[in-house]
């Protein structure tokens, strides 16, 4: 079995702030930093540090050699990464003096796949194979489709939620990773159990792992519902949270751990990256997590 993260890559231009910025306002920022970043190289660095052989797949374009470096010094699998002419995916990120964050995105290279490079990727791999996805590069549906008819099992984070997963025919996920925010532009529900029904009503087949910030988070398949809370530290920032516990948590799925088990192992690690600067340089390796305890922090 072969995991492959078809998702973006982006430079992150980290800007240190005292408070979010509101419209109209001007602010001098405390410091600034670029960090490796995206979604999808976020999710593939926390897979292979939670031990997990994973092929990214994706666009890079103009300075985007940095984004190529950290794949390879984090053991993922660079094969199916392209380098393009024009800007890379990048971001402008504040965060606060809480840890707190907002992001503007901007596709660049990421918004350049072809059917054909679709194609091109998934010819080498075959039924039984995980795809994991997000929403930041396009042509989702027709990566959907394409993984579904190969049989292909496919894990989707949709994130950002945007009028292209309207596009997608989410019957063919296998396993969503939802935020309370996503989950209500899914359901129009608000309430986590509430989430969690209505996801169960529109894809019956699939499980859920719902995100709830500060509660923790939730699991639901057809046996039923696991509930986990957070390990509490104090968060310098939070930009890979959810992408570490999304790592960890398929890590958890590959390895044959039980549900309550991979969602611990995941909360751990989400927890780690939080108390850390950056994306990709937060996220913590197996061993650290095993061996964690929030007494460490």
């Amino acid at each position: 079995m072969k995991v492959l993260n078809f998702g973006s890559l982006n430079l992150d231009y980290v800007y240190q702030v005292e408070s979010i910025l509101v419209p109209g306002e001007t602010r001098a920022a405390r410091d600034r930093n670029t960090f490796c970043g995206g979604k999808g190289l976020n999710q593939s660095i926390a897979l292979a540090k939670a031990g997990i052989p994973v092929y990214h797949a994706g666009m890079i374009g103009d300075g985007g050699e940095i984004l190529l470096q950290a794949c390879a010094e984090n053991g993922v699998n660079t094969e199916f990464i392209r380098k393009i002419p024009g800007p890379c995916g990048h971001t402008v990120i504040q965060v606060d003096k809480n840890g707190q964050n907002c992001i503007l995105l901007f596709g660049g290279a990421n918004r350049s796949i072809t059917r054909e490079f679709v194609d091109e990727v998934l010819a080498s791999f075959e039924k039984g194979d995980i795809l994991l996805l997000q929403n930041e590069v396009n042509e989702l549906d027709y990566i959907i489709d394409a993984a579904y008819a190969k049989g292909m099992m496919i894990i989707l984070n949709p994130s950002p939620y945007d009028s292209a997963l309207e596009a997608c025919d989410l019957s063919k996920i296998s396993l969503f990773l939802v935020n309370e925010i996503e989950g209500y532009q899914i359901t129009g529900e608000k309430e986590p159990d509430k989430i969690l029904s209505r996801i169960r009503e529109l894809y019956p087949h699939a499980k859920i792992v719902l995100t709830l910030g500060g509660e923790g988070s939730l699991y639901q398949d057809e046996n039923g519902i696991c509930r986990q809370g957070i390990y509490r530290v104090k968060a310098v920032d939070t930009t890979a949270a959810g992408d570490t516990f999304t790592g960890y948590f398929i890590s958890s799925i590959l390895d044959g751990m039980p549900v309550q088990e991979g969602l611990d192992l995941a909360a751990k690690a989400s927890a780690i990256a939080v108390s850390r600067p950056g994306a990709t340089a937060s996220i913590p390796g197996r061993e650290e997590v095993l061996h964690w305890t929030a007494k460490d922090m």
